[in-house]
């Protein structure tokens, strides 16, 4: 599990494309400075497990699963990814529970500066629209954000300075690719009204 607060930019050192999967390294001194193998590391929103590690990078597998779901432009070497740690026990919850599994992409349309912040407008694909509300959580590529509008099909967050420094957003421009995560709970109500009062059982 993760918070959405990202800790550290790192680099996409190598990749490699193994059949409909993926290997996957990346340079990120403080990801790994307690790391061991086994761990979990969100690279841009996506739940990894470190299968190899050195001073400052770790390597990790990518499922095919993972590939089809998150943006492409991801895997390459040179790309800079948002890197968090998975929370321990008694940390303060600074974002929301995001758990590194992610639910597709979103292309973002339009960004906008107003004053101090910038919002950026993301499209939204019918399966996700539900699942996103104002006012709520979204974790877009990692980081933990609240939708400051939302429409039938887009949603905004509004970005500060210090967000826009510290993580891949305030790079981002129009016609990328990000990958989204909606709120866990959100997803866990629209299932339990699919079912509408019936039992499982």
């Amino acid at each position: 599990m993760f918070t959405g607060i990202i800790e550290e930019l790192g680099e996409i050192v190598a990749w490699e494309k193994t059949g409909d999967a993926g290997r996957v390294t990346v340079r990120g001194p403080l990801a790994v400075s307690d790391a061991s193998t086994g761990d979990s590391i969100s690279v841009s929103g996506v739940c990894l497990t470190v299968v190899e590690q050195g001073p400052d990078w770790f390597t990790a597998d990518v499922m095919g699963q993972t590939l089809a779901m998150s943006a492409p432009a991801q895997w390459a070497e040179g790309v800079t990814v948002n890197l968090e740690r998975a929370a321990s026990v008694g940390d303060r919850l600074g974002g929301h529970i995001v758990q590194g599994h992610i639910d597709g992409t979103a292309e973002l349309l339009e960004v906008r500066d107003e004053g101090t912040w910038r919002v950026l407008r993301f499209a939204l694909a019918a399966a996700h629209a539900p699942l996103v509300v104002d006012k709520g959580s979204i974790a877009v590529d990692g980081i933990s954000l609240t939708v400051s509008a939302a429409g039938d099909d887009w949603f905004e967050v509004s970005l500060i300075p210090e967000t826009l420094e510290r993580t891949t957003l305030g790079r981002r421009t129009a016609g990328e690719l990000v990958n989204i995560e909606t709120d866990i709970l959100a997803r866990h109500v629209a299932r339990l009204a699919r079912f509408d009062g019936r039992t499982t059982s």
